[in-house]
């Protein structure tokens, strides 16, 4: 069919990427390296997506990263692992490409552009003990970015989660978080933290905001300093809302910029990258099992991320596929309100592991293994609710525990408590009954969980759920903690309670697409001149999560591939 859309204006590019995330930058890169003009369109009014508010953490085996620390591993073990992962949702085509182009995306990325990883040598699968799973060298993260490098465009860089800054700094993952909970206890942690503090107010003072980009903000601004160097156009605050189709391919999209409609001609391909649909409220009612009517969920995620690359393929004939046994990446979040006023959503990452925390749910009592991962956390909250009850669960923990780990948005000591106690965020009480009541919990299931839970905590000891007995477990706890790095009693009153909802870190369910990204149809057919890849797409772990960093991991590769297969068809027909 041929789309009869007028628009006012027109412009031609050979490639159209809709989004400009890890994914769609990725796929702007590449095609653009292999000498094709390509334009970058973006909904928001900053670049980057989710993946400027994200961890950073990119899962990808078999790199040049993990083979420089003496880690050479087979395709088979990682291709085992998302086997035994998916399950009945594994997609040997999909994998298969992800496991070859991976490694190939990585060093393309980290010789040929500003793009760069660090990658420790012990970061552990989530389920390391399964078929194929490992106890690191698949795991790595962006690496610190001086923001000064982007130029005045530094102001258009999406900020980072305000729930996981300190003073606006975004703090690299693994040894700076350390640093930072041991200050009150390392002198060289002490002076670590001074040091990257006052670095912090310096570049505040001069530039308006902190200039060492770390996780996420640091692989955002160094894609975009990679498509700034290639001379890619970027235009924000411009979403594409309809896809332009001729002679039975698509060619193009038409796009608002400035409040007027453009038509886009894009003569070898268009990318949808537009980050998944967390805050489609009509997809998450149909597809979300704990928000019946679409707003019992809560996304950190940009709100713009409503589903328009969905829509947009779907409105041409492109099949979404909804039947992976989980729609999203879950992870627990808790609902604060910022000293602004304003609401904050914030996701419990490594808190839930420290010893002398426990979650419970409405009755008081446990009903997982603290210290998992994240999604199989909130599968545990799921599968422990009661018909008809909101899905909600309680981290528990005592004085000293807080005051040394911290909880959720509360900080560890010297930082003050008030602000989150007088938001109502932080429950307090002296006693584990007060705090139950304070906190809607059931006083007696409490306090018989903390009963049992501390009968073996000092000695290490979880017979319930084991926590602690896991390479992921204890990577997340504290390594300077013993016997058990995730175990403590819960002793020492006043004692303190969060509340945790349902949230994500992506979408699973999404467009269907083949081994080179290309986006099917109903048929299972390739809708020629439609590529998509990041959260728009099925997601190839099934389901499940494997591991750090796999949105972002098969994110860069399906962008990379998908940039490549245009190039290659592009080169076919000249």
């Amino acid at each position: 069919m041929t789309n009869t859309h007028v628009a006012e204006s027109t412009y031609d590019c050979d490639v159209l990427v809709i989004g400009s995330g890890c994914a769609g930058m990725a796929a702007a890169i590449t095609a653009r390296h292999r000498g094709l003009d390509v334009l970058i369109v973006e909904k928001e009014s900053r670049f980057g997506g989710t993946t400027a508010r994200s961890g950073g953490w990119l899962w990808i085996p078999g790199t040049s990263l993990a083979k420089a620390w003496g880690v050479h591993e087979s395709p088979d073990a990682a291709r085992t692992y998302l086997r035994h992962e998916a399950g009945n949702s594994f997609d040997e085509a999909r994998v298969d490409a992800f496991l070859d182009a991976g490694p190939e995306a990585v060093d393309f990325f980290t010789t040929k552009t500003a793009v760069r990883f660090d990658m420790p040598l012990v970061f552990p699968d989530y389920h390391a003990e399964a078929p194929g799973g490992v106890q690191g060298g698949r795991s790595m993260v962006a690496r610190p970015f001086d923001g000064r490098e982007l130029g005045s465009q530094i102001d258009d860089l999406g900020h980072p989660l305000p729930e996981l800054t300190v003073f606006g700094m975004m703090l690299g993952s693994g040894k700076e978080i350390i640093h930072f909970m041991r200050a009150t206890r390392s002198l060289t942690s002490a002076v670590y933290v001074v040091r990257r503090l006052a670095r912090q107010f310096r570049d505040v003072l001069r530039y308006g905001r902190g200039m060492t980009l770390t996780n996420g903000n640091a692989l955002a601004g160094r894609l975009a300093k990679s498509a700034f160097d290639l001379k890619i156009p970027l235009w924000l605050s411009s979403p594409a809302n309809e896809l332009i189709v001729a002679d039975g391919a698509v060619r193009g999209a038409v796009v608002v910029r400035g409040g007027q409609p453009h038509r886009i001609s894009a003569r070898h391909g268009v990318v949808l990258a537009c980050g998944g649909f967390p805050h489609d409220v009509a997809r998450r009612k149909a597809l979300f099992p704990h928000a019946p009517t679409g707003a019992e969920h809560y996304s950190p995620g940009p709100t713009g991320n409503t589903g328009d690359g969905l829509r947009m393929a779907e409105a041409i004939g492109g099949r979404i596929d909804d039947s992976l046994p989980n729609a999203a990446a879950w992870v627990p979040v808790s609902l604060t309100i910022r000293k602004d006023g304003s609401k904050g959503v914030m996701p419990h990452f490594i808190d839930r592991a420290k010893p002398g925390v426990i979650a419970v749910g409405k009755d008081g009592t446990r009903f997982a293994n603290e210290g998992d991962s994240y999604h199989d956390f909130v599968q545990a909250m799921m599968r422990s609710a009661r018909p008809g009850e909101e899905l909600a669960s309680y981290l528990i923990c005592d004085h000293r525990t807080l005051r040394k780990y911290g909880l959720g948005c509360v900080p560890p000591f010297p930082m003050p408590l008030g602000h989150h106690l007088r938001t109502g965020y932080l429950k307090r009480g002296r006693t584990i009954a007060e705090l139950a009541r304070q906190s809607c919990i059931d006083p007696q299931g409490l306090e018989a969980a903390i009963a049992s839970f501390n009968a073996g905590a000092a000695d290490g000891q979880d017979p319930v759920f084991g926590k602690g007995t896991r390479a992921y477990n204890r990577f997340q706890g504290d390594a300077l903690h013993g016997p058990n790095p995730c175990l403590a009693p819960i002793k020492d009153a006043p004692f303190y309670a969060i509340k945790m909802v349902v949230g994500d870190l992506g979408t699973y369910a999404g467009i269907k697409t083949d081994a080179h990204s290309r986006v099917l149809d109903t048929r299972n057919q390739p809708i020629a001149g439609l590529y998509a890849a990041g959260n728009d797409i099925a997601s190839i772990m099934g389901g499940n999560y494997p591991g750090a960093g796999i949105t972002l991991g098969p994110a860069l590769t399906f962008g990379y591939i998908a940039g490549r297969h245009i190039a290659d068809t592009a080169e076919a027909v000249r």
